[in-house]
């Protein structure tokens, strides 16, 4: 087991600037405004070959009315629990403030290692000025500057030392399949992953874009193992107004793109709305396997044909590509989330298969025979030899004597036989004419 490492303090110090700085990568969002980070956010980081985990943390507040923050104060406790060391992350700009002073009272109580972080120090005349936080009653400081890394490296050799002793365990890392639950914002992906996991690893409000972070939690649970992946709500351009919100929308974007399958939550007090249908295409277009789920489906009324009708409406809606699991579920009452699970598994099991080539031509060859490809200009089009290349993602070439009579149509016909023959459910096809 990797240590880890949880980073607290008040909003606005520069915890998710230094966040980014240890696991090198532009993961949490930073900007001026207080709050920005709201849930854990998880990555790995490295010093002088020792391996950590890094938890950035919301700002913690006390004694606000906010709701977010009320959430952002559960958060951060979770993650002090969750921690083997914690950094405490104070601004000398501002000196101690009664915030300061609130956070320094609850981890003096903590019995792990805490590390004291004085951030934007970068001359001397800081270095002095920073003398103060020895009032907090935490020991020692390591003054840094999250914005130039100065300093950071004493920190982490302090950070590296603090480590409890923990048996060496030799063991090759599995790379995990990733599952990106998306939608509208509102729509309840933290809560689905919160009610599979078993525990609230996510904030939940009736706030429309609560998580502004894609997160990633591994997930290990009734025979399961994979990487789930919480986005942010992906609105409408028109509708993304603060800078925030669009760095928000991108990382969900780069979710989507990084991850094997897409688990689309739709509200089903809502039905299936055109950015619905975008952020489906957007899967898609980047050839992801994807899965529907109606979340919120006890709060509909429903008679003998409303879950037929809803799919059918759905699969108007996805019209050529309508081979996609529609399940209907409810996180908050936890109806049907297993069987959730295993159609987001069974999808990725679909875009891993392989088809041995043999069977692939005795099947489409005899399919092709009865239904040739038609004739154009005279010209008949003949299909000797077709094969899965080994690709990611499921890709076939047909290798014909005149590949530019083959149209669209055809194709689409040879993808659906495919689809008869074999389950590629929840899967995109791509079929290719090559010239023999």
């Amino acid at each position: 087991m990797n240590n880890i490492v949880a980073i607290v303090g008040r909003p606005n110090v520069g915890k998710s600037t230094l966040f980014n700085r240890l696991i090198q990568r532009r993961e949490a969002i930073v900007d001026s405004v207080s709050g920005v980070t709201r849930d854990r956010n998880y990555g790995k980081s490295e010093w002088n070959g020792k391996e950590f985990s890094v938890i950035d943390t919301g700002g913690y507040v006390r004694g606000s009315e906010d709701i977010f923050e009320g959430e952002i104060r559960k958060q951060v406790e979770l993650a002090i629990d969750e921690a083997d060391v914690i950094i405490f992350v104070v601004d000398v700009e501002e000196g101690i403030t009664p915030m300061d002073e609130t956070v320094a009272k609850l981890l003096r109580k903590v019995t792990k290692p805490v590390l004291l972080a004085v951030n934007k120090v970068d001359n001397a005349m800081r270095e002095k000025d920073a003398v103060e936080f020895y009032n907090l009653g935490l020991g020692d400081y390591y003054t840094f500057a999250s914005i130039s890394g100065s300093g950071t490296g004493d920190l982490l050799d302090a950070l590296i030392e603090a480590f409890p002793e923990k048996p060496e365990v030799v063991e090759e890392e599995k790379v995990l399949p990733r599952f990106a639950v998306v939608g509208r914002p509102n729509a309840g992906k933290s809560s689905f992953i919160n009610a599979l996991i078993g525990k609230d690893r996510f904030m939940v409000t009736d706030i429309a874009g609560t998580t502004r972070d894609a997160i990633d939690t591994k997930f290990d649970r009734f025979g399961f193992e994979f990487n789930l992946v919480d986005t942010a709500g992906i609105r409408r351009k028109a509708k993304v107004k603060e800078d925030l919100e669009f760095y928000s929308v991108m990382r969900s974007v780069r979710a989507i793109e990084h991850a094997d399958i897409c688990i689309l939550v739709i509200d089903a007090t809502r039905g299936f709305e055109s950015q619905d249908q975008n952020i489906f295409w957007l899967a898609q277009k980047n050839r992801k396997g994807v899965v529907i789920l109606v979340n919120k489906w006890d709060l509909v009324e429903k008679d003998t044909m409303s879950t037929r009708d809803y799919e059918e409406k759905i699969k108007k809606e996805l019209m050529p590509f309508t081979d996609v699991p529609i399940l209907f579920v409810s996180a908050l009452t936890k109806q049907r989330l297993l069987k959730a699970l295993e159609a987001s598994v069974q999808v990725f099991e679909n875009r891993q298969q392989r088809i041995p080539t043999s069977k692939f031509n005795e099947y489409m060859l005899k399919v092709i025979e009865a239904y040739p490809p038609p004739a154009t200009k005279g010209k008949y089009v003949k299909i000797k030899y077709c094969m899965q290349l080994p690709s990611p993602t499921p890709q076939f070439v047909f290798f014909a004597n005149l590949p530019q009579y083959v149209k669209e149509p055809y194709k689409r016909y040879l993808e659906n036989k495919i689809r008869d023959n074999w389950d590629f459910s929840g899967v995109p096809i791509d079929i290719y004419i090559r010239e023999k």
